[in-house]
């Protein structure tokens, strides 16, 4: 009902269904009736004002159906998962109104599959849940193997846990819970049996079916807890947070489907990450750094077009047609197209259509890992910024890490790029606020975003 109510009016036009109009209307006029307006003013010009505000907390799928979109989690009552309506379900067996809907629910709606979130988050999670079930020695070890340098604290499971899970939940909590009050009135106020029908079954919340993940992903998912407690932790706008949380959801869904990658193809690097992309200025005017940038994303795509065809991946047994449409299928849904769509789609790879992808980086991104690499209210080198960034990310920028890039895509080992092809991300730091420089040779990474003074 929620959803409908906010995001009927931005969905695409084919996709509303007789009965979704029908039933908005209904509740439409039960809002009507459950308004009073003190002074000025109309009930229309009330509902007019929550739906402008629900529709600007908007998250993801804007433009498709309303039911398959989601808010912003800005508090707990606009949490919600995407819905796929089943078109040519519908099509087929027409319903004649909206509890026709509800009656065959399972028919009509598809609430554990997604179209185009990336498995909805759930993978991430399972990841998250795997870190912190490893062995503080093991964590250790492997922060000291692999150089991404963490704290001490954050070496540890148990207290990233405890943090992690703190944090998770004030963050639900910071906005005001008059907002969470007017979702759940909108969503059962008027209509509380399609609440009952679709958040509960059998006298129970309705939770996910979260799958599974490989059990060594439990590193990339390490390094994500991370991420997510210093973005939750920090200081800043609780929008902005929400912003940067979305960008740092979006980096790690392309890191694991690297680093994957790279253990279970003959592409991957020896070291950790086990890859290597090559990140150009966004307005990059040397062709060999434009090259070796291309080179690398063509090499991104086939690791991961490898992997899934490695003896790792267990396909279907079935015909070696259906076999081969499976493989077309993983390609183009959870495999080296996902991994082009999501990083066009938060600027990582430009342009975003015709040839010649190479990687790049936006003040966006610029700042999503300036947060989450520098301690916060901290700072670091330059050079130990992208040293970090290199480990955590796989991403260089000067000349020592084109060369690697250029060795890791098939290409020479040594090039002679010049000392100055990474000038444009000090500049975009720098103008940012996020640089200061000390003297030509020096400069430092600053994180502007203070502990929250609520964390433990």
């Amino acid at each position: 009902n929620l959803k409908l109510f906010a995001f009927l009016g931005a969905s695409r036009l084919d996709s509303r269904h007789q009965s979704h109009r029908e039933h908005y209307l209904d509740l439409l006029g039960g809002l009507r009736e459950r308004v009073d307006v003190v002074g000025g003013g109309s009930e229309d010009e009330v509902l007019r004002t929550l739906e402008n505000l629900l529709l600007g907390f908007q998250g993801a799928g804007a433009g498709r159906t309303w039911c398959a979109q989601s808010f912003l989690p800005v508090s707990r009552g606009l949490l919600a998962g995407e819905t796929i309506w089943n078109e040519t379900a519908a099509r087929r067996l027409t319903p004649d109104n909206w509890a026709q809907v509800l009656e065959k629910q399972n028919y009509y709606l598809s609430m554990n599959k997604h179209r185009f979130l990336g498995r909805g988050g759930e993978v991430l999670y399972l990841q998250v849940c795997l870190a912190l079930r490893q062995d503080r020695s093991r964590v250790h070890h492997w922060v000291e193997e692999s150089g991404v340098k963490l704290g001490d604290n954050e070496q540890d499971p148990e207290w990233l846990h405890g943090q992690l899970d703190t944090a998770l939940r004030n963050l639900l909590d910071e906005a005001p819970s008059s907002l969470t009050q007017i979702a759940e009135f909108l969503d059962a106020g008027v209509d509380p049996e399609t609440p009952e029908s679709t958040d509960w079954r059998n006298g129970e919340p309705r939770f996910v079916e979260a799958g599974s993940c490989a059990s060594e992903s439990w590193q990339e998912g390490y390094l994500f807890a991370v991420d997510l407690l210093r973005l939750c932790t920090a200081n800043l706008d609780l929008i902005e947070r929400l912003s940067l949380l979305e960008s740092a959801c979006a980096l790690q869904l392309l890191r694991t489907l690297a680093v994957q990658s790279a253990r279970h193809s003959d592409d991957g690097d020896a070291a950790w990450p086990g890859y290597c992309f090559a990140v150009s200025g966004p307005s990059e005017s040397n062709s060999a750094v434009k090259r070796i940038s291309r080179q690398s994303a063509k090499v991104a795509e086939r690791l991961i077009f490898h992997a899934i065809r490695s003896d790792a991946v267990t396909a279907p047994e079935d015909t070696d047609t259906d076999r081969a449409k499976v493989y077309r299928d993983a390609d183009r849904r959870y495999g080296g197209k996902l991994f082009t769509a999501t990083a066009k789609r938060i600027g990582l790879l430009i342009p975003k259509r015709g040839a010649g992808v190479r990687f790049t980086l936006n003040e966006h991104l610029l700042r999503t890992l300036a947060v989450t690499t520098v301690p916060l209210g901290g700072r670091i080198t330059y050079e130990t910024f992208k040293e970090l960034v290199k480990v955590r990310h796989g991403l260089v920028f000067d000349e020592a890490g084109f060369s690697r890039a250029s060795e890791w895509a098939g290409g020479p080992a040594r090039i002679s790029l010049g000392t100055g092809i990474d000038g444009w991300v000090q500049e975009m730091l720098e103008a940012a606020g996020l640089l200061i420089q000390l003297s030509d040779s020096c400069a430092l990474v600053v994180n502007p975003a203070s502990r929250k003074a609520t964390a433990a």
